[in-house]
C-alpha cells in the first residue's frame, strides 16, 4: 500500500485506519502474533493504532497493553495485574522531554546539574533493570526530543544550564546503556523530530489539549520508526537492493551516451548526486545488504558503466547482474531464484515509474519505493526503513562475499554430471556442536531471519538461546559449513527438550544458502547419535506451516519419521524411534 511508503500518506493513515486494518489482515491471513506493552508518559491510543497498522504490513499482528496516562514508571516498577498477566513480547517506553522532572536552569552550580543528570538517568536505568528482571523481553526506549524553543538561544546547547545541553547529555547516557545491554533499543525521536521539523513536531496545542507527546500528524512517523525496530527483531527486514542503472546509478543512458557521457563523479553537480547515491548503496553493502542489478541494457555496456573511473560501485559489489532486454520482473524473479530468497526480501530501485509499476504488479511482496529526483534517492530508501539494523554479525559483514562463493559453487556444479561427485569436489567440512558462547548472537539472528527452511518458526532472543544452552534437559546443536570456496559460517540450528526417554524438537532451521548440500543429513545423523547416547528412544518433530516454509512440509518424512498428528491449520507432529534411524552419511567430513 502506497500510504506506508515514504513520504507517508498521513491523512489516509489517520483517517482510514479501520479500512487499512481490514485490508492488511486480508492480505496476511496468518500473521505473527506479538504482545506489545506501551508504557508512556503521554496519551498513546493513536500511537498504538498506528503502530498496529505498520506492523500488520510486515505480517505482525500486535496485541497492546497501554499504561494509564503518565504511569509508565509506576507500571514498570510496581506492575499491575493486567501487565503481569499480559506477558509482553516487547516493551516500548514512549517518553519525551516533557517527562523530565529536572530543570538545569534552576541549579546553582554545575555540580548540582551533574547531580540532577545522575538522578534523572537513575530514574530510567532502575526502570529498565526492573523490566529486564521481571519480563526478560526486548525493550525499546525513546531517547529525548528537544523543546521547540531555546530559553538561552544558541547558548542553550553548550551551557550546562541549558535544557538542550542537559537533554543531549542524558541521551548520551541512554546510548551507553544501549551499547552495553543486549535487547535494549533506542527509538531515535531526537532525529525524528528534527527531520519532521521541531516547530511542527512540538506543537504545544496537542500536548495541552490531548496530552500527545507530538503533533497528531507526526504519530505515523513515530509508529513507523518503532515498527521498523520490531520487524527487524522478528526477521521481517528486506535483504537485497536491486538497482536499475541508467538514471538510477548514474545520469544518462550508457548505451546512447557512452561511458564518457555519463554524469557520475565530481565534475558536475548531477554527477556528485549519483556518486553520493552509489556511496550510500556501497555503505548498505557493508552492513550486510546484498546488491544486484536489473537493467535493460547490453551487458557489456552495463559492466563498462560500473567500471566508470569516477564511480563508487564496481561489478564485484553485486551478487547478480541482469543486464539484458528481458522484462525486469522476470529478471528479478530469476535473481530471487538464484539467491534462494523470497521476492519479499527485495527492494527494487528504478527511476522509471512504468518499470516500477510492472514489477510491483508482477512480483508480489517486493518493495518498490517511488524514486523522485536523484537528489532524493537516499532519503527515500533510508526513510523506508527497509534495512533497519538491530544486530550486526560477522556473517552480515561478509554477506556479498558469501554469495559470490555460492556463485563459484554453482559454476563448479555445472562441470559435473553426477551430483554426488560435485558434492565430493567441494571438500566440505561440517562442524556440529552445542550452542557455544561465540555463536550465540548468530544463532539468535538465524532464528529471526530464517523463514523458508524453518519448521517451527520459533523466534528467539540471545537470552533465549543462552537459556536453552544452560538447560540440562535440552539438546542443542548448531552447524558450521566450510568448503574449498570459503567459510559459510553458522548455517543451521536444531534444539529440543528431553522428557524422559523422548526428545521433543522445538527448533530446526537452516540457511537457504546451503540447500541440497547435505547439511540437514549431517545434522540429523548427529542429532540421532547424541539422542541415543543420552538414552532417548523417541524423537518428536513438528512442522507449523507459514506462508514461506512450504518447502519443509515433508522434511521429517524424508528421514523415516511417521506423521502422528495433524490439525485443521496444517500443524503436524512426526515421530521416529531412534533405534530405527538409518544414518545418511552425507558427502562431507563431520567434526563434533
Amino acid at each position: 500500500m502506497d500510504c506506508f511508503q515514504y513520504p507517508l500518506d498521513t491523512e489516509t493513515l489517520l483517517r482510514k485506519k479501520r479500512r487499512l486494518r481490514r485490508e492488511l489482515l486480508a492480505q496476511n491471513p496468518h500473521p505473527l502474533h506479538k504482545k506489545i506493552a506501551i508504557l508512556s508518559g503521554s496519551t498513546t491510543n493513536e500511537v498504538a493504532d498506528q503502530l498496529g497498522l505498520f506492523l500488520l504490513q510486515y505480517g505482525i499482528e500486535a496485541e497492546f497493553y497501554q499504561s494509564e496516562y503518565a504511569q509508565y514508571w509506576q507500571d514498570a516498577m510496581f506492575g499491575t495485574p493486567e501487565l503481569n498477566e499480559f506477558h509482553p513480547d516487547i516493551i516500548y517506553i514512549h517518553t519525551s522531554w516533557r517527562n523530565l522532572t529536572s530543570l538545569p536552569t534552576t541549579a546553582d552550580s554545575e555540580a548540582d546539574i551533574d547531580a540532577m543528570l545522575d538522578e534523572q538517568y537513575a530514574h530510567f536505568e532502575t526502570m529498565w533493570q526492573a523490566l529486564e528482571q521481571k519480563f526478560a523481553c526486548p525493550v525499546i526506549q525513546n531517547n529525548f526530543d528537544r523543546p521547540n524553543y531555546r530559553l538561552m538561544g544558541n547558548r542553550d546547547i553548550w551551557d550546562p544550564h541549558g535544557r538542550s545541553n542537559f537533554i543531549s547529555r542524558l541521551n548520551q547516557r541512554f546510548y551507553a546503556y544501549a551499547a552495553a545491554h543486549e535487547h535494549f533499543y533506542i527509538n531515535d525521536i531526537d532525529y525524528l523530530s528534527a527531520d519532521y521539523g521541531l516547530t511542527a513536531w512540538g506543537d504545544a496545542f496537542f500536548w495541552h489539549m490531548y496530552k500527545y507527546a507530538m503533533c497528531l500528524d507526526a504519530i505515523p512517523s513515530l509508529a513507523n520508526s518503532v515498527a521498523n525496530i520490531i520487524k527487524s527483531l522478528y526477521g521481517r527486514n528486506k535483504k537485497a537492493l536491486v538497482l536499475d542503472l541508467d538514471n538510477t546509478l548514474w545520469g544518462g543512458i550508457v548505451g546512447d551516451d557512452g561511458v564518457d557521457g555519463l554524469a557520475i563523479g565530481p565534475e558536475v553537480p548531477e554527477g556528485q548526486v549519483f556518486a553520493e547515491f552509489q556511496s550510500y548503496c556501497k555503505a548498505l553493502k557493508s552492513i550486510g545488504v546484498i546488491l544486484a542489478v536489473d537493467s535493460k541494457n547490453e551487458e557489456a555496456n552495463a559492466i563498462a558503466g560500473l567500471n566508470h573511473p569516477d564511480g563508487v560501485l564496481r561489478p564485484d559489489d553485486f551478487v547478480a547482474i541482469k543486464a539484458n532486454w528481458e522484462p525486469k520482473d522476470l529478471n528479478l524473479k530469476a535473481i530471487a531464484a538464484e539467491l534462494s530468497l523470497g521476492a519479499d526480501s527485495f527492494v527494487f530501485a528504478d527511476d522509471n515509474p512504468a518499470e516500477r509499476a510492472i514489477v510491483a504488479a508482477q512480483v508480489p511482496g517486493v518493495a518498490v519505493p517511488a524514486l523522485d529526483g536523484a537528489e532524493n534517492y537516499i532519503k527515500t530508501l533510508d526513510h523506508g526503513g527497509y534495512f533497519e539494523v538491530t544486530a550486526l554479525s560477522k556473517e552480515d559483514l561478509k554477506k556479498t562475499e558469501l554469495y559470490h562463493q555460492n556463485a563459484e559453487r554453482a559454476k563448479a556444479q555445472a562441470a559435473f554430471t553426477d551430483y554426488g561427485q560435485y558434492l565430493d569436489s567441494l571438500e566440505m567440512t561440517a562442524t556440529i556442536r552445542g550452542f557455544e558462547p561465540l555463536y550465540i548472537q548468530r544463532i539468535a539472528q538465524l532464528t529471526n531471519k530464517s523463514n523458508q527452511f524453518n519448521l517451527t518458526t520459533l523466534r528467539c532472543s540471545e537470552d533465549d538461546i543462552r537459556a536453552m544452552a544452560a538447560d540440562a534437559d535440552a539438546l542443542c546443536l548448531c552447524g558450521k559449513l566450510v568448503d574449498k570456496f570459503g567459510d559459510n559460517g553458522i548455517v543451521t540450528v536444531v534444539a529440543g527438550k528431553r522428557q524422559g526417554d523422548l526428545l521433543d524438537l522445538t527448533l530446526w532451521l537452516m540457511s537457504c544458502r546451503v540447500l541440497k548440500r547435505g547439511m540437514e543429513d549431517a545434522m540429523m545423523d548427529t542429532l540421532m547419535a547424541q539422542a541415543a547416547a543420552a538414552g532417548v528412544k523417541t524423537v518428536v518433530g513438528h512442522y507449523y506451516p507459514t506462508a514461506k516454509n512450504a518447502m519443509v512440509r515433508d522434511f521429517y518424512a524424508q528421514f523415516g519419521f511417521a506423521k502422528t498428528a495433524e490439525d485443521a491449520e496444517g500443524n503436524t507432529e512426526w515421530r521416529l524411534e531412534v533405534s530405527g534411524y538409518a544414518p545418511k552419511h552425507p558427502h562431507m567430513k563431520i567434526e563434533r
